[in-house]
């Protein structure tokens, strides 16, 4: 076996490997994240003032505030 074919098999295998832990990462992240209870949804408005979604940003509108 030549060196040149070992160095390549050894990078196609840690490629399988990447592309491997690449995907079972992103289907980790992808999955739904549970509700919330009663007791984070009110703690939350408590905090944040209200329970609504925020209004979306129209176009060119900017987010920052103007001090």
């Amino acid at each position: 076996m030549s060196r040149s074919v070992l160095i390549v098999s050894v990078c196609v295998v840690i490629v399988g490997m990447a592309a491997v832990a690449t995907v079972v990462l992103v289907r980790g992240e992808s999955s739904a994240s549970p509700q919330m209870s009663e007791e984070q949804r009110a703690t939350r408005e408590k905090f944040f003032g209200t329970g609504k979604e925020l209004p979306p940003v129209e176009k060119g509108q900017e987010l920052r505030p103007r001090w």
